[in-house]
């Protein structure tokens, strides 16, 4: 494999779901994967498991929700608690939090400008939200160079 084809891996955790985005091989764009549904820790690190090793992941990019005022709250608390699980989880991953803040605000907008209806936005904003996190990201990334 070379370098330019490892991908990186966008997550939006919440309490009963996971939205999941992929970079491209050149890091360049974000898309949408998947709405993992939480049933159980082995569960939810099994299904990541089977996407990084399909896909040849080398980063994951954790969305952490920070407070509008950028303290920390117990949502960012249950972030770093999964971070430190991938971690071990997948100890030759690079573990990377991104500033989730509006991210959700921001997917919405994008699925109501789309004229998507309301059932169908609540199905996908999890996985627009991962989506929005990691191309942030590699938005950000692009500046860098």
């Amino acid at each position: 494999m070379k370098a330019e084809d490892f991908r990186v891996l966008g997550l939006d955790l919440g309490e009963r779901t996971i939205g999941v985005a992929l970079s491209d091989p050149g890091r360049i764009l974000a898309g949408g994967v998947e709405t993992i549904r939480r049933s159980s820790l082995e569960k939810d690190l099994q299904r990541l498991a089977e996407i990084v090793t399909a896909n040849m992941v080398k980063t994951i990019v954790l969305g952490y929700p920070k407070n509008m005022n950028g303290s920390i709250g117990p949502r960012a608390l249950l972030v770093q608690s999964f971070a430190d699980t991938l971690s071990v989880t997948f100890p030759d991953l690079n573990i990377v939090f991104w500033d989730e803040r509006l991210s959700t605000v921001a997917a919405e907008k994008v699925l109501v400008a789309a004229d998507m209806r309301r059932a169908k936005r609540k199905k996908v904003i999890d996985k627009m939200a991962a989506v929005v996190i990691l191309q942030n990201f590699l938005d950000s990334r692009k500046k860098i160079q």
